[in-house]
């Protein structure tokens, strides 16, 4: 393995598109299960005091992930990710919304493609992210989208170095 540091975050106003690519210093099946299975999710998904906690989550074609942002006093903001297209440790699909407790999409959402590669014993992950609503891209964007994708990103690299020792 080797000492990995790619993190790359563009912003593209006019496709209003983010791009997130990431390399991680462990192996593929452990990184694509750590963005498909609840148990693993949970343990990075979300930037550091909040959590994460999955409600339920199907990962596969037509399945969804409900889950919470929880903030340290306890405050929930639910989202909601529906699987379009699932291809085994290589991408999957799926649109992604804010929701409320009750499982209802605020429309409209963004569409996430994950692409998954590995090379010398690391797997970089690409992220596409488009936006088809302008105004839901800035507000996204102003709401610190790239500080808290950062970090918890940042926590799955720590999450990943720990579990690849065991």
């Amino acid at each position: 393995m080797k000492n990995t540091s790619l993190f790359d975050f563009i912003v593209d106003k006019p496709t209003k598109t983010v791009s997130i690519n990431m390399e991680f210093d462990a192996d593929l099946s452990l990184v694509w299960d750590a963005f498909t299975k609840p148990e693993i999710l949970d343990q990075w998904y979300a930037p550091k005091p909040f959590l994460s906690k999955t409600k339920h989550m199907d990962f596969k074609v037509g399945g969804r992930r409900f889950y919470a942002m929880v903030s340290p006093d306890g405050q929930e903001s639910w989202g909601l990710q529906k699987y379009t297209s699932i291809t085994p440790k290589t991408n999957f699909k799926m649109l992604n919304a804010f929701a409320d407790k009750d499982e209802n999409p605020q429309l409209p959402g963004s569409d996430w493609d994950l692409n998954f590669s590995e090379q010398d014993g690391a797997t970089t992950v690409n992220i596409n992210i488009y936006n088809e609503s302008a105004e839901r891209f800035e507000r996204v964007l102003a709401g610190g989208f790239k500080e808290g994708m950062t970090a918890t990103l940042e926590n799955l690299r720590a999450l990943l170095a720990t579990l690849s020792k065991k």
